[in-house]
């Protein structure tokens, strides 16, 4: 139901604290890294704040409406801890905000990865920062089931397996990482593969179902959920197309104004 609201209906979601927090963090850990390496300090990254929250509000206007001090405030909190993880006077990324794309026998898999390391020997260590808590033991797997989609995609598009995966969380100061093998990627490849054909069943029959989760916590579309006693608005035209084709949205408003 969450897919169905955010790539077929399309609604909009009000802006988060906790949202912006994170693009702030992630942008000025993308940055510092334009700097020379000695100059990769606390004080620099600081520094960088109010200049990328004022490209944000240029980019996003109604992030006008949350408070520029809390925001900044804890995005400076958030960079404290991450400077406590890792050192980025030692670090020089392969590449930053990479976007990675691979074709799985005709489904097509595509993402950005936030850091990806390139050791002396070739060995790649995919980087991910979050800027919450790390999950209990239970959550694990599912968080970091991103990074192995991910390591998935570099896998198939470039024939290298990154050695390591890595989730840098800031809001507590942990760091989650795994050495993916071959056969632990192969299972990855599978579950895509089994949600998209779930995807794509509910997509033609049009029998879009909440399932209620700890996610509901932080849903911004509770009040038009089912799952709630909310209503959905009824399906757009062309749902099944938007559904398959999330990029067909343009086609779709072309066609229903012809």
């Amino acid at each position: 139901m969450l897919y169905r609201f955010r790539v077929v209906d399309r609604l909009p979601e009000p802006p988060s604290a906790a949202a912006a927090r994170g693009t702030l963090v992630h942008a000025v850990l993308d940055r510092i890294f334009e700097s020379p390496a000695a100059e990769r300090t606390l004080e620099r990254a600081s520094a960088l704040v109010p200049a990328e929250w004022e490209r944000m509000l240029v980019e996003e206007p109604a992030l006008a409406e949350l408070a520029a001090s809390d925001t900044s405030g804890a995005a400076d909190g958030l960079l404290s801890r991450w400077f406590e993880l890792e050192d980025p006077t030692r670090l020089e990324p392969a590449e930053r905000e990479l976007y990675v794309e691979a074709d799985l026998d005709g489904l097509v898999i595509r993402g950005y990865v936030d850091r990806l390391d390139e050791a002396p020997d070739g060995a790649l260590r995919v980087v991910d920062y979050k800027t919450g808590r790390a999950p209990s033991e239970t959550f694990e797997g599912r968080a970091l089931f991103q990074l192995k989609f991910y390591a998935l995609a570099l896998w198939r598009s470039r024939g290298v397996l990154p050695r390591r995966l890595q989730l840098v969380y800031l809001g507590d100061r942990t760091v989650l990482w795994i050495d993916p093998t071959e056969a632990e990627l192969r299972a990855t490849e599978r579950k895509i593969r089994a949600l998209w054909a779930a995807i794509e069943q509910v997509a033609v029959t049009g029998d879009w179902r909440p399932r209620r989760g700890r996610a509901c916590t932080w849903c911004s579309f509770r009040e038009v959920c089912p799952a709630w006693g909310g209503t959905p608005p009824p399906l757009p035209e062309g749902a099944t197309m938007l559904a398959l084709d999330p990029r067909s949205a343009g086609r779709v408003e072309r066609s229903a104004a012809g």
